[in-house]
This record gives structure tokens, sequence and C-alpha cells, in this order.
């Protein structure tokens, strides 16, 4: 009987896993392509289809205008087809475009579109990712509000970096490196994204003032190099919750945005340099492990998990990397600068590499969460 309650209960856990990982995906995915897709349709380009996943589609139907809207059976990505596209990722073949250009329509091709609405287009996609999140941030603080914990001292590790500055348990930081805050949240975060430099850390201490610097060490307390201080709030800190207006929210979702981007670049920059630990890349296994503990917490949780994703999402297709978005943008701008397109075989060639670069990647990520999941 144990066995098989231990069967059922891994059965059911996987299954809350992937649904919700097929949620978060899902709709990240959809608002993605949105983006791309509204913007078209804006500038007047032909959309023969509009797909969230790949492979073959378990469920499709056209739209009046001819559009083909599709689920694929792989439910990872998306994409939407212009007419023109010879594939997914917006490769074209001078040959057709020669055909379309004979065409009395040929202005709905968005290969022949101005520059700066193939970019618009283009971009669209990201831009459509972070004001989703923020939507999603702002949504949730004006309904459950926002969490947080006055920035106080609650314990100190011996040997720690905070312990060689002095810090004591009692201690509340109000600022770091001149930046003021209120939350312990923003000094782990300072800590986080310090890459090991000194921080100068303003501290009210029993009713006085005190200038002290700290300087993040580097240890892995859970398997995974990172920079910690070495301080805890207090056991019994009080969680506030504050619930913001429409503006406030908005606001605070945008810092939200702003401060994942800039934990994602300062990390990309550390992996760069060789101050970062590259096994704390995650990928697809990764975002289903957190997707599925989130939905498990609450729908709060899982909405909190998709925002955040989202922006991650929308930065990464920035990357001037030939595949993504920001490679299509790359690929503009050099038209701009030359006044004529790269060739075909050149941009061929880039997207072979951009799409080995991307599968690599993705393929280390996942290594390191079976890694984590199984052998940590």
């Amino acid at each position: 009987m144990d066995s098989v309650n231990l069967i059922t209960g891994f059965l059911t856990g996987g299954v809350i896993y992937i649904a919700a990982f097929l949620i978060v995906v899902g709709v990240i995915v959809f608002v993605h392509e949105l983006g791309h897709f509204q913007v078209g349709r804006w500038c007047g380009a032909r959309i023969e289809a509009f797909s969230i996943g790949f492979g073959k589609p378990i469920l499709r139907w056209t739209d009046r205008k001819g559009t083909i809207w599709q689920v694929g059976w792989l439910p990872i990505g998306g994409y939407v087809k212009f007419w023109g596209d010879e594939n997914a990722i917006s490769m074209s073949r001078e040959e057709r475009l020669r055909t379309i250009a004979d065409d009395p329509d040929a202005r709905e091709c968005f290969h022949f579109k101005p520059i700066w609405q193939r970019a618009l287009i283009v971009a669209a996609g990201p831009v459509v990712n972070f004001i989703f999140a923020i939507v999603i941030f702002a949504g949730v603080y004006t309904t459950a509000g926002y969490p947080w914990v006055e920035s106080r001292i609650g314990t100190v590790m011996e040997g720690s970096g905070a312990a060689a500055a002095g810090l004591k348990p009692g201690d509340l930081v109000t600022s770091i490196d001149g930046a003021a805050i209120t939350e312990f949240r923003d000094l782990q975060l300072a800590v986080l994204f310090s890459g090991g430099d000194p921080l100068r850390l303003d501290v009210e201490r029993d009713g006085g003032k005190l200038a002290l610097t700290a300087t993040p060490i580097w240890q892995k307390p859970d398997n995974i190099g990172r920079f910690v201080l070495g301080v805890t709030p207090p056991k019994d800190a009080v969680q506030h919750w504050t619930t913001l207006g429409p503006a406030a929210a908005v606001m605070r979702g945008a810092k939200e945005t702003k401060t994942i981007v800039h934990g994602s670049l300062t990390f990309l920059g550390g992996l760069i340099s060789g101050r970062e630990d590259p096994r704390q890349l995650s990928g697809p296994v990764g975002i289903a492990e957190k997707a599925g503990e989130a939905i498990q917490i609450s729908f709060l949780s899982l909405l909190m998990l998709m925002g955040a994703v989202s922006v991650s999402i929308g930065l990464i297709n920035l990357f001037p990397i030939p595949m993504l978005d920001g490679g299509h943008l790359l690929f503009y701008a050099i038209e701009a600068v030359r006044r004529r397109p790269l060739t075909e075989r050149t941009q061929e060639f880039g997207l072979r590499i951009g799409l080995a670069l991307v599968l690599s990647v993705m393929l280390f990520a996942t290594w390191n969460d079976l890694m984590r999941i199984f052998w940590s």
C-alpha cells in the first residue's frame, strides 16, 4: 500500500508541475507572440499563422482574415509566420520574394515593409512581455498588497562579511551605497548583485547612526556559489502587507521589472567575467519546478512567478543573437547602415550559429536543473 501511495503521489505531483509549467509558459508565449501579431496587423502585414508550440498541431482553426491559429504538440515557444517567411524564424528566400513582388498586394509582405516597421513588429514581442509583467505585478499589489520586512538585522553569522564589518543584531540598515532602503529584500538584492565589491551601509543602532563597509563573501550554501553577507532578518520579524493604489502599483511593478532586468544583466556579466557560478543557470525544468511549487502555495504566487518569467523571456529575446528577436533587430540595424539587407547566405549562417548557441545554453541549463533535483 505504501508503494502504491508513493507512486500515486509522484504521478499526482508530476501532473501538477507539468500543468503549472504549461500555464506559465503558454500564457507568456501567447502574450509575446500577440505583440508581434498585433503590431504586424497595425502595420498592414499579412499573417499566415499564429502558433503556440511547435510540431504537428493538436488544435487548429482559421480566422476571417485567413490567419491559421494553432497549438502545437511541443509546448515550448511559438511563432507568428508572416507572408514571405519560409519558416518559424522569419527567414525568407530571394526567389519567393521576387515572386511576391509581382503580386498586386505585395505591400502586405512583411519583408517589403520599411525597416522601422519591421523593427517595431519584431521588438513588440519583448516589449509586451515587459508590459505584461508590470500589469501582473501591479494587479497583485492593488489586490493582495505588497509584502515586505523592514531592513533590520536579526542574526549575524560568525566569520561572515557582516561580522567583519561590525554589523550587530538589531541594527537597522537605512541605505546602501547612498541609496535609501526600507526593506530587507533590498539588502539581499544589493548583496546578490554586488559581484563581491564592498558595500557602504548607513546603519541606525541604539538611536545613533553609523557608517560601515561590508564586503560580501563568495560561498556555496546549497552547492551553488553566490555572494552572501551573512545576515538574516529577526525570527519574529513582522511581514507587512501594503496595498497600493493603481499609480503606485504600476510604479512598483515597473521597479520590480527593472530589478529583474538589472539582476539578469549583472549575473550575465558575472558569468562572462567568471565571478558567477554557471550552475545557477536554469531552464525549462527549473521553471516547471518553480511553477509547481508556486501553484501549491497560491494562485498569486503563480502570477508573480509568471511576471518574473515574462521579464526574463522578454530580456533574453532582446539579446543580439541570430534567431532571437534581438538578432533580427541587429540584422535590420546593419541593413539600415548598409542601405541593403545582408545576403541570404550570411543571414542563414548567422541563424545557424544562433540556433546552436541557444540550444547549447538550453541543454546546459536543463542539465543544471536535473543535477540540482536528483543529485543535490
